[in-house]
């Protein structure tokens, strides 16, 4: 478990979350942090400071560039800082650094050379959208940003089809139609989800239907803000989870009792989602011939 900020002490990288929109969501060790870290290395410096002001801090320690276009070299240099005994603090735009955004090449790379990562937990866009999406949460996946040109898109979600889980994805606004309409043609348009927008902000919207309901609003008009998309998890008929082969040999053990086929059949494919003709075939295929 990690503890406070007075005993994470010096020579570690602290991975720390930032609030995904209320500045005051922010918990109190990532302000302490921000006030007091050696080095600061933020996706975006400016939104960093901003953050700081909005919570009544100054950084004391030196703030540095950390995206994706130099998040390489950049981690070796946060990795020989904490070396040398500094407490180096990674922070994203919004949420947990290395979820979507930079930090795993930094955490790799600390804990190669030995030194201690720890993380101050926090907002997150993942888990509040699951919460809030009315879906089912006791097992779910975290599938990040979607390919941003189409075929490859396509391709991901029809990877996706049988996918059990929910599944929950972020999206840039302007992505978020044609995003919506490949999900609603891989997945079906009634396939349940939720689009979330702006969580915790002022006007947060959670919209809850099916895909391709989803997919029309957001065709519509313009989607303001990153969405979070939940996607409920492929739900097979009770056809498709159940094991044919036992189905014919409840068939056929009724038949063996004395039961004409045609009978047999119409009582083992009630209520099981397969049809009468689809198993009297496969137990055709199955007896013996006589």
């Amino acid at each position: 478990m990690v503890g406070d900020e007075d005993d994470a002490g010096p020579g570690r990288l602290i991975l720390a979350a930032t609030p995904i929109g209320d500045p005051d969501d922010a918990p109190p060790r990532l302000r302490s942090l921000l006030a007091t870290a050696d080095v600061i290395a933020a996706e975006d410096t400016r939104r960093l400071r901003r953050l700081a002001a909005a919570l009544g801090i100054t950084p004391s320690g030196r703030v540095v560039s950390y995206h994706e276009h130099n998040e390489a070299e950049r981690s070796v240099e946060l990795v020989e800082a904490a070396r040398a005994g500094a407490t180096v603090v990674v922070v994203t735009d919004a949420g947990m650094p290395s979820v979507s955004d930079p930090g795993l090449r930094a955490v790799r790379a600390a804990a190669d050379a030995g030194v201690p990562v720890t993380a101050v937990p926090g907002p997150s866009a993942v888990l509040t959208a699951l919460a809030l999406s009315g879906l089912a949460t006791d097992r779910f996946c975290f599938e990040g940003f979607l390919p941003r040109k189409a075929g490859a898109r396509l391709r991901a979600l029809q990877a996706l089809v049988a996918e059990p889980r929910t599944m929950i994805f972020f999206e840039a606004p302007h992505r978020a139609a044609p995003a919506l309409a490949a999900m609603a043609s891989a997945f079906g348009a009634d396939r349940p989800a939720a689009a979330c927008r702006e969580l915790t902000k002022t006007y947060e919207e959670v919209r809850r239907g099916p895909l391709g309901s989803l997919a029309e609003w957001a065709a519509a008009r313009p989607v303001l803000g990153e969405l979070t998309i939940v996607v409920a998890g492929h739900a097979p008929a009770v056809a498709e989870a159940a094991d044919v082969e036992e189905l014919v040999e409840r068939v056929l053990a009724r038949v063996a009792a004395g039961e004409r086929l045609k009978a047999a059949v119409a009582v083992v494919a009630e209520g099981v989602g397969i049809g009468k003709r689809e198993l009297y075939n496969a137990v055709t295929a199955a007896r013996p011939p006589t």
